[in-house]
């Protein structure tokens, strides 16, 4: 009690400056104080950080740790998954796989945040919540042992002080004796800790560069375990890659031609061979195919069994508009058009040539520059098409009606172009292929390529609708045959409105192109008007309307 109470006074004192306060600590020892905190305060922040960054719980047994890890419980989680599914499904497979993939890398994760935890979190939690603290609380004891030496000093001058001017008794003389040992121990006591704590804050300046290596430990470290999770992954995606390409359900509709038939091993597309092979069976005498619009729910049902290689002949074979919208519909979502962007200057130039002689051969010409995929797949719809004109009498399908309807699926640039390429362009261009199938692709061809469809009975599905009205028919006549039968347009297949429609643009802006293109077809004037009415929408199977 009488030191701490001599403690309190010489602070006091050395705080309002009638006492002077001992330094025992060198310039270079004081800056390495400061320099504690500072590494303290950093060690102690990045060790709570990382200590977050960890999955697992630390300070539990590696069985209990891997259970808690997210990686496990999703790694379970895909393998029943996958029980449940079978390895008779593409899911099944691959939630089998990536279940495995994903409990290995659990396994990784763990072995990495051990690694971690012993060789960086632990000795920076070392660093900062012992070393540190132990070399400070050193410098308080110092502290103190300066304070009992100061104030043993001053007690001892006070003394010697005093004791000059009294009397020389022989008691003066012995306290002044004692307060000097005092005084000497104390300088003794804190000399031995000022040698202690100097080594320690000079062996913690040496071995600076130890802790500096438990951030490149934790560089190497995670390097390490995303090399290995990464030869991991890429060991699997091989397989997972064999599963992808070895299953037959492949969606075909909005992917390159190419990729499709590298992915299925074909050399027609699926959607057309199925279309055409299907059409010869129950659609070639079936009037206004590819012109008339088919039930949308239906169209979208065939070209989802399409997409994924289901498909039952039977069902489709009563509906040949849909199946002929189906085709439309796969040209018309290929990334590039089956008669490629690159050539698109080459078959526009061949249309304008006005020598008869020289058209076909450049025409040819631009045939012979397309890739083999796609002249593969465009010489079998045109051999396909010019079959479809053998019966044009039934199904009204001429060349050039066909080259309208079927010409904005085959051929464009942009969306706002499509418009113009509907004009007598893609006729010169598509309608003398047809009609001169055999000499632009000699010899026969087999349309049902793989063997896998039937032949369903053909039925005429326009049946209730009568014939084209004769010339010779009155206008009262002539009218009430067109209330009762669907319109003849080359133009009436709401699909090709899409078109025009994209990207805010106005059919109505391009009248000149629209009766150029039907008038082409339709010279009788009456036809004419009636295949404009179904182009804007008002047509016999829409409510009345106007007329544009």
């Amino acid at each position: 009690m009488k030191k701490q109470f001599n403690r309190m006074r010489q602070l006091a004192n050395q705080t309002v400056g009638r006492a002077e306060k001992t330094e025992v600590l060198n310039e270079d020892l004081l800056q390495v104080e400061k320099r504690l905190e500072l590494v303290k305060q950093v060690s102690h922040s990045t060790h709570k950080k990382l200590a977050a960054c960890l999955q697992g719980q630390q300070g539990v047994d590696v069985d209990k740790k891997s259970k808690k890890l997210p990686l496990t419980t999703l790694a379970q989680c895909m393998v029943e998954g996958a029980a449940m599914l079978g390895d008779e499904s593409l899911l099944g497979k691959m939630l089998k796989l990536c279940g495995e993939t994903q409990d290995r890398l659990a396994h990784e994760l763990l072995s990495f945040e051990s690694t971690i935890e012993r060789d960086v979190i632990e000795p920076l939690y070392d660093l900062a919540e012992v070393e540190i603290p132990n070399i400070q609380k050193q410098r308080k004891h110092l502290a103190k042992l300066v304070l009992d030496m100061d104030s043993a000093r001053t007690r001892y001058y006070q003394s010697t002080k005093s004791s000059g001017l009294s009397s020389n008794l022989p008691s003066t003389g012995a306290k002044a004796d004692h307060l000097r040992e005092e005084m000497e121990e104390a300088a003794n006591r804190m000399e031995i800790c000022r040698d202690q704590l100097s080594a320690d804050m000079y062996s913690f300046m040496a071995k600076e560069i130890d802790y500096a290596s438990y951030f490149q430990t934790l560089i190497e470290v995670q390097a390490e375990y995303h090399r290995k999770s990464l030869e991991l992954l890429q060991s699997v995606l091989p397989q997972i890659k064999a599963h992808q390409e070895t299953w037959v359900e492949k969606p075909c509709y909005g992917k390159p031609l190419e990729e499709h038939l590298a992915l299925s091993g074909r050399d027609i597309a699926f959607p057309i061979e199925a279309c055409v092979t299907m059409l010869l069976e129950c659609g070639m005498q079936e009037e206004g195919l590819f012109r008339i619009a088919p039930s949308a729910s239906k169209l979208k049902k065939l070209k989802a069994s399409l997409d994924c290689g289901v498909l039952d002949v039977q069902e489709y074979s009563a509906d040949p508009h849909a199946i002929a919208g189906a085709l439309k519909s796969y040209l018309r979502e290929l990334p590039e058009p089956l008669m490629t962007f690159d050539l698109y200057n080459d078959w526009i130039q061949a249309s304008n040539i006005q020598d008869q002689d020289k058209r076909p051969q450049a025409l040819l010409n631009a045939c012979e520059k397309l890739p083999p995929a796609n002249n593969n797949n465009f010489k079998y719809l045109i051999k396909f098409l010019s079959k479809l004109t053998e019966y044009q009498d039934v199904n009204k399908m001429t060349p050039g009606n066909i080259a309208i309807v079927l010409g904005p699926n085959l051929l464009w640039t942009n969306i706002t172009e499509m418009m113009t390429t509907v004009s007598l362009q893609i006729v010169g261009i598509i309608e003398p292929i047809i009609q001169h199938a055999d000499w632009f692709f000699p010899g026969e061809i087999e349309f049902n390529v793989t063997g896998n469809y039937g032949s369903p009975v053909h039925t005429n599905h326009n049946a209730n609708y009568s014939s084209m009205p004769s010339p010779d028919m009155d206008q009262i006549d002539r009218k009430q045959n067109d209330q009762s039968r669907r319109p003849l347009s080359v133009a009436t297949d709401n699909m090709m409105l899409e078109f025009y429609k994209k990207d805010g643009y106005d059919p109505h802006t391009s009248l000149i192109c629209i009766y150029s293109t039907v008038w082409a077809s339709h010279p009788n004037l009456e036809d004419c008007r009636r295949c404009l009415k179904s182009f804007f929408g008002f047509g016999t199977e829409r409510e009345p309307g106007p007329e544009p």
